[in-house]
């Protein structure tokens, strides 16, 4: 022991000494026995055998220290606030505690097992106490399996009392409807809260095994020879996989054929193949779910029961020569069964994975079979016979019921009661034709046209109605496309071809002449002068007539006199419409004026009542009166 009793000095080699007289380093005894009983004591030397330092109170302190009261001191304490209540199905929501058990059954009917073992689950729900048993489902068991006892309280006693999570442990036996299930395990959720709530829990056991179960487990003990082909192997290996392949049978070159679709499973686990027909909504088929039932299929017959009667007795091995395998049914190729040619296109995901490991087939295509519509077939219509309108006619080709072809109502509407007219002569090599004159109508709401012949007294020709109301075609345009005559065709001095007669515009109205005018982008500036130019020429000798008339001549007094005098002899008359359109048509160039001679022919020839007087009166008269003026 090295100890510097120097005050100062540093605790440096050379500066400090061990001091010889300390011999004792043990720790002192603190644990001794008085009477029987094992007491604690206070060390009161250290290591070496100092004295340790310590303050002791004596009896008095003692005893004035324990009659202290600290309510006196400090008042009473403050409870703390009680914690805010949580209801069991709030705290205790979906915490659910599980134990493993098992159950012995007897087996009485049996000679190769006595009982069987049971595994269950046995579930507690904290929330409202209540607890399931559930039997895990083992596949091919036969045994009713799953819910054992649906989630309840379970009576523990006769009582009535229920079991709560306090009475469950592992290690041992509870009792449910008859039934001791032996509890062996649970898992972590359910030791954390039991060992959180206080309950020391039993050492896990094993699951007992089922002897039967473990027996089955065994290798069987074989007699025979084994094949190559187990068929028992085949079934356990390929239980529950099938080959899945798309394929249409394409029926379209015979009549009534049609390209359908179908799915092709091939069973590995028997080498059977099942065809199902594929049914689309409104296909107009009954849905029959199968094509071929599940059955082994022959792909070579042998030479003598090629008129096998298979469709009243089975196909055996003895008839058969090779059956169809797995490896006869390739994407991209075709094959025939009972008589149908099937085009496989593709297959699942599975059947691709099957091939590769199986055959090492990699690139297992996916073939595209839905077959382009083709174009649509132009409709021909046929020749046009000449009657009635090119699209009414087309109708009765469209629809078994005819219906009218669609119009323009909103140019209809805009256009209604709107006529251009137009004066024409006709181009004939016809003596009597060419003095003849026709009113065209064109009506601008449906383009139709409308010829009217006035009627000439004496002149041999029936007036009135020349066409009606229809559309005319272009000499130049086909009966496919036809092309109508249109507002912008019609101008002074153009030809117009109906139906082989040739017709020349000569004068038009008022009205042609502003619809032009607000409407000049239709027309041609060419037809657009015409028209005013005639418009003007019109103009000219009407106010010629009128400097004239304030001349006052005495010869323009004379006219007027005999101008009144003849208009008092037509007030009565019963053709004043039939004398108009006589020196309309005797008025060629259109100026209103006649010479006097052809004015009182022109009366003679209708039969207009003039006085002899009035005649030899006025033979002397130089003036060409107005017959607009008389009429």
């Amino acid at each position: 022991m090295v100890s510097n009793p120097v005050h100062g000095l540093p605790f440096l080699p050379g500066t400090s000494f061990k001091d010889s007289t300390k011999t004792a380093f043990h720790r002192s005894q603190t644990l001794g026995y008085r009477n029987g009983y094992a007491i604690v004591r206070r060390p009161t030397v250290g290591i070496g055998g100092d004295r340790l330092q310590f303050n002791q109170l004596s009896q008095a302190e003692l005893d004035e220290l324990a009659s202290k009261a600290p309510v006196l001191t400090y008042g009473q304490p403050k409870q703390a606030p009680p914690a805010d209540f949580i209801p069991a199905h709030v705290a205790f929501d979906k915490k659910v505690l599980k134990f493993d058990a098992y159950f012995q059954e007897d087996v009485p009917m049996s000679t190769e097992e006595q009982y069987r073992i049971r595994q269950v689950n046995i579930y507690y729900y904290l929330e409202d106490d209540s607890m399931s048993v559930i039997e895990p489902v083992v596949e091919n068991s036969g045994i009713p399996q799953g819910k054992l006892i649906k989630r309840q309280r379970l009576a523990k006693n006769d009582r009535g009392d229920h079991y709560h999570w306090k009475d469950l442990n592992r290690g041992i036996n509870i009792t449910i409807y008859g039934k001791t299930f032996r509890v062996v395990d649970c898992d972590q959720f359910t030791q954390v809260f039991l060992e959180s709530q206080g309950i020391e829990l039993n050492p896990p056991e094993k699951m007992a095994l089922d002897p039967y179960t473990e027996l089955r487990k065994q290798p069987l003990r074989k007699y025979v020879t084994p094949s190559d082909f187990d068929q028992l192997k085949q079934f356990l290996t390929f239980d529950k996989q099938v080959l899945r392949f798309y394929a249409i049978w394409d029926d379209t070159d015979s009549m009534y054929g049609e390209c359908r679709t179908y799915i092709i499973h091939y069973y590995l686990m028997d080498d059977t193949v099942e065809i199902r027909e594929v049914h689309e909504r409104n296909d107009g088929r009954d849905p029959f779910p199968l094509l071929m039932n599940r059955q082994r299929m022959p792909k070579v017959l042998v030479e003598n029961a090629k008129n096998f009667p298979q469709c009243v007795l089975e196909i055996s091995d003895q008839e058969v020569l090779e059956w169809y395998t797995a490896k006869d049914f390739i994407v991209g190729k075709s094959l025939t069964i009972l008589g149908r040619t099937f085009f496989i296109y593709d297959c699942d995901p599975f059947t691709r994975r099957y091939y590769k490991e199986k055959f090492g087939i990699t690139d297992l295509p996916c073939i595209d079979v839905n077959k382009q519509e083709p174009p649509p077939v132009k409709q021909e219509l046929p020749p046009y016979n000449g009657f009635g309108l090119v699209e009414d006619s087309a109708q009765n080709c469209f629809a078994l019921i005819p219906k009218a072809p669609k119009k323009d109502v909103i140019k209809m509407l805009v256009n209604d009661n709107k006529v251009l007219r137009y004066l024409a002569a006709l181009e004939s090599p016809i003596p009597e034709d060419k003095d003849r004159r026709f009113v065209f109508s064109y009506f601008l709401a449906t383009d139709m046209i409308s010829i009217f012949e006035p009627p000439v007294r004496n002149s041999g020709i029936i007036g009135g109605k020349y066409l009606g109301r229809t559309k005319v075609v272009k000499p130049y345009s086909t009966v496919d496309n036809p092309i109508y005559y249109g507002p912008s065709d019609f101008f002074i001095g153009a030809v117009i071809e109906v139906f082989g007669h040739r017709f020349i515009i000569l004068d038009t109205d008022e009205y042609v002449l502003k619809y032009m005018e607000s409407n000049a982008a239709q027309y041609s500036p060419e037809a657009l002068a015409s028209v005013q130019k005639h418009v003007r020429k019109l103009e000219a000798p009407a106010s010629e007539s009128e400097s004239k008339q304030t001349e006052k001549d005495p010869g323009v007094q004379e006219l007027e006199a005999l101008i009144d005098t003849v208009q008092k002899q037509l007030k009565d008359h019963s053709c004043k419409d039939n004398i108009r359109e006589a020196f309309q048509i005797y008025d060629k160039e259109a100026s209103g004026y006649v010479d006097r001679d052809m004015f009182f022919k022109i009366c003679e020839s209708l039969n207009v009542p003039v006085d002899d007087s009035l005649v030899k009166e006025r033979q002397g008269l130089t003036l060409l009166p107005d017959w607009n003026a008389v009429v």
